[in-house]
């Protein structure tokens, strides 16, 4: 199943994000569940969220996927929110 994470950073985190991007990145490499994915861009250009989508056999997958992220593991969310994702177009 697809589920999409959906996640908006706290309010001044760029320099956690800056930081940890490079394990988020590898997590993302290693797990080899991420579809497709890329961050959210505040009005100045930058970063300030996460929009990824997973293929995971159940949202319990998802959710351990979520938990175990760098970023999460950081702390640099204000919200996280998964939803089961229909790919239609693309």
């Amino acid at each position: 199943m697809r589920v999409a994470l959906i996640a908006h950073d706290k309010p001044g985190a760029l320099a956690v994000r800056q930081a940890t991007r490079a394990a988020h990145l590898d997590y993302v490499a290693a797990t080899g569940v991420v579809e497709m994915a890329g961050p959210f861009l505040s009005p100045e250009g930058e970063m300030c969220g996460s929009l990824i989508i997973l293929d995971v056999a159940d949202m319990a997958a998802a959710q351990a996927w979520a938990k175990d992220d760098p970023y999460a593991q950081a702390g640099l969310f204000e919200s996280v929110r998964l939803m089961e994702w229909k790919k239609v177009i693309g």
